[in-house]
């Protein structure tokens, strides 16, 4: 069986540090490894409109963006497709068939579902595209026959899904879809990365993201002042790493060779953190510290990003061919749905004899 990767976002942003240590420098990891036969990665604007049905502009603004970010991050088209989840309408067929396998209560036990909705304050307004949000995923995996989803540990009620509505379409008509299997970060902290307020996750709304196209100064800014341990007054004073966004983010980015270069002082994370915990280190010195360590990932992410500026176009035509390379995908897979849910009448030479000769004897 062929090894296929499947994966994206929602262009309702620029996509930020937390996308790429959660799944961004994996995917570039995986593309580059040479072990997977075909990565399809998606820019999930019909996922998006679920809940920016009244603001399409803000979905069509950011698919260059993200675009954009996908390939100052290291994403080559001549060996990922880049698609637009839009320009593919196998996915909305499959989704409707997908529909009536999955109940409304188990929907609603979705984990990822309620704390969405809970996010967006939809109380008895949840839109219905939004709602069905996991059969939605899951109809974008198995187009692409993916057997391998790399994502971060809040997808994974998702993921899980998405195999149920497999084994059960597998077991109403017949072994037709690959079963796909959830790829987390290795590094637990890159999981789910905290805003830099301190809150459990980013948002352009609560303005504590660091984004990818931010600005060396922006990233000073942002980093400086960011949520530390709020009882480390002074530097005297003991300090606490854990839940400090400072160290978490120092354990999702910084590496030894970071140490030598920028902090040599300390052999490595664990001795930072030894002082810091002991007392003696000021949260302006790790502050510096972090800075540093994030110029080094994003500086050539943003050199590269302000040469694909150059030239939109064919940044576009990218995502067109992408788009048509997916829709020849899912369109085989489709194929295969039908005639397994017995509903390709005019594909069935057998059924379609057997029409003619039953009303004619």
């Amino acid at each position: 069986m062929a090894k296929i990767i499947l994966t994206g976002d929602r262009p309702t942003g620029r996509l930020h540090v937390g996308h790429y240590v959660g799944s961004l420098r994996r995917r570039v990891e995986l593309q580059n490894s040479g072990d997977y036969d075909e990565i399809y990665i998606m820019i999930a604007d019909a996922q998006a409109l679920t809940d920016n049905a009244d603001n399409p502009e803000k979905v069509r603004q950011n698919i260059i963006e993200v675009a954009l970010d996908y390939l100052s991050c290291g994403l080559d088209p001549s060996k990922s497709t880049l698609f637009i989840q839009s320009q593919v309408p196998q996915l909305t067929e499959l989704t409707f068939y997908y529909m009536n396998l999955v109940t409304v209560a188990r929907l609603q036990r979705n984990p990822t579902v309620k704390s969405e909705i809970q996010l967006r304050d939809f109380h008895n307004s949840i839109p219905v595209g939004f709602f069905t949000y996991p059969i939605s995923q899951a109809a974008d995996i198995t187009a692409f026959d993916a057997t391998t989803v790399p994502v971060g540990e809040d997808q994974e009620p998702m993921l899980e899904q998405a195999k149920e509505i497999v084994r059960r379409f597998n077991y109403v008509y017949g072994d037709t879809l690959v079963e796909p299997q959830i790829l987390l970060p290795e590094n637990k902290y890159c999981m789910r990365l905290p805003g830099t307020d301190g809150k459990a996750k980013m948002s352009k709304s609560l303005n504590n993201c660091i984004y990818l196209s931010d600005s060396s100064e922006e990233v000073r800014k942002k980093i400086m002042g960011m949520f530390t341990d709020p009882n480390h007054l002074r530097v005297d004073d003991p300090g606490q790493v854990e839940g400090n966004p400072v160290f978490i983010y120092l354990e999702a980015f910084a590496t030894d060779e970071h140490f030598q270069k920028f902090l040599p002082e300390y052999e490595n994370l664990q001795a930072l953190k030894d002082h810091y915990t002991r007392g003696g280190l000021g949260d302006v010195k790790v502050k510096k510290f972090l800075y540093a360590v994030m110029e080094d990932v994003l500086t050539p992410i943003r050199e590269r990003r302000k040469e694909y500026e150059k030239d939109i176009p064919a940044i576009l035509e990218i995502l067109k061919q992408g788009s048509i390379k997916a829709e020849a995908k899912a369109a085989a897979t489709l194929n295969r749905v039908k005639q397994s849910m017995r509903i390709n009448y005019f594909d069935d030479q057998d059924y379609l004899d057997e029409q003619a000769k039953k009303f004619t004897e």
